[in-house]
């Protein structure tokens, strides 16, 4: 453990940034499972509903800089490709 004054206060600053991201990613995860769940049971309204929210979740936690702001395009691109899929799929020929 550290013992310099300033080196505890980094230990402690890293422990509540490291709770803080943690919470972030979980929080993006768990928004990003609803939408998975709305379009694996094919309700594209629940799915696009979904997609917004995660999207938000997503696009606050790049910004705040818990991710990277590609890694957020990605998880973004991706599950719109996803509800995408879903309302093609669906959509009358």
């Amino acid at each position: 453990m550290a013992n310099i004054k300033s080196a505890l206060k980094r230990v402690r600053q890293t422990v509540k940034r490291t709770a803080r991201n943690k919470d972030a990613k979980s929080r993006m995860r768990t928004f990003s499972k609803k939408v998975l769940q709305a379009v694996e049971s094919g309700d594209i309204n629940a799915a696009q509903a979904a997609l917004r929210e995660a999207v938000s979740v997503v696009a606050v936690s790049a910004r705040k800089g818990v991710i990277h702001s590609n890694q957020a395009a990605r998880r973004m691109r991706r599950l719109n490709a996803r509800v995408k899929q879903l309302a093609t799929a669906s959509a009358p020929s």
